[in-house]
């Protein structure tokens, strides 16, 4: 193929919409899963509203120059500590021509010439994207069981679990404590992250914080409720217990709905919570690094809106 990588123009947030929604559904349905994306395409440039709202022409297109149209797409983020990279698609008629391969080194040549680190979440059961970051130099660090669950119309019929009357709404005033609660648990810093969050232009986001005996944030978690995306995350707590109390927080705000959310398997005190309340696996995911790894203290929550690393 004659291709170019550039960045995306504001003009083919259209385009990509409809590659990530393409590319995601055609290889979950020919591995013999359900599609991930329903409803209109256009759900899906909430990709490009949120990765152009943190980091203007952080996305990578590949462009057949020949037809013009779009091969490939792949979003990344700069943050202080790291790069993270975003969602990466190749359109159907595209795959195995290297273009996954040719985006994912242009984000690695940016990420080396600044000197960071790369973190992504990928999943575990896609054995050629895990492939492609393999050979890329990835490392698989932490397992995480995607958890679902329907929370009904009248919200949760479960028992708001111990440490839910030290939950709170998070507001702007709470961006620096969560991201040094990040830097001193996790190793990584993304303070813009949280602004965009809180300050939730949007109408999008909430976040909930957790705070000790002293009134200091020992927790946070954040969610997404939008018609491309209900998740829940990202977040950080100091234990499990609390992460229970937070997610519990956040469920409650998708009503209606059947929102997603990443638990590392290690944490099996907090799996069997959610296994009681009556969630279920719907994947697997690994959190993987190029270069180097600081190791948690306290338990990731990550995410894909944004991606979260």
């Amino acid at each position: 193929m004659n291709m170019q990588l550039r960045p995306m123009r504001t003009d083919e947030w259209g385009p990509v919409a409809e590659l990530i929604y393409d590319s995601t559904n055609a290889w979950y349905v020919a591995n013999g899963r359900s599609a991930i994306f329903t409803g209109p395409k256009s759900h899906c440039e909430l990709f490009c509203q949120v990765y152009e709202a943190l980091d203007r022409e952080c996305c990578v297109v590949a462009e057949d120059f020949d037809t013009g149209r779009l091969a490939g797409s792949c979003f990344y983020h700069p943050r202080e500590t790291h790069v993270s990279l975003g969602i990466m698609n190749v359109h159907p008629d595209c795959f195995g021509q290297g273009i996954a391969r040719r985006l994912l080194a242009h984000i690695t040549d940016y990420a080396d010439g600044v000197g960071k680190p790369v973190r992504l979440v990928s999943s575990a059961v896609n054995l050629d994207s895990f492939s492609l970051y393999s050979r890329a130099g990835f490392v698989p660090r932490i397992v995480f069981q995607d958890m679902l669950l329907a929370v009904p119309e009248d919200g949760l019929a479960i028992e708001p679990p111990p440490g839910a009357d030290r939950v709170r709404e998070a507001t702007p005033d709470d961006a620096i404590a969560m991201a040094d609660l990040e830097m001193r648990l996790v190793g990584i810093r993304r303070e813009k992250d949280y602004r965009y969050f809180l300050a939730n232009a949007d109408g999008i986001w909430h976040a909930s914080v957790i705070e000790g005996q002293g009134g200091a944030i020992e927790g946070f978690l954040v969610s997404v409720a939008h018609p491309g995306s209900h998740m829940v995350g990202p977040g950080v707590v100091a234990a499990e217990a609390q992460a229970a109390a937070l997610i519990h927080a956040e469920l409650s705000r998708h009503r209606g709905f059947t929102p997603v959310w990443l638990v590392p398997s290690a944490c099996a005190d907090l799996v069997q919570t959610m296994y009681a309340w009556g969630a279920r696996n719907c994947e697997l995911h690994f959190a993987q690094c190029r270069g180097a790894w600081p190791e948690p203290t306290g338990i990731v929550l990550p995410t894909f809106m944004p991606e979260t690393g």
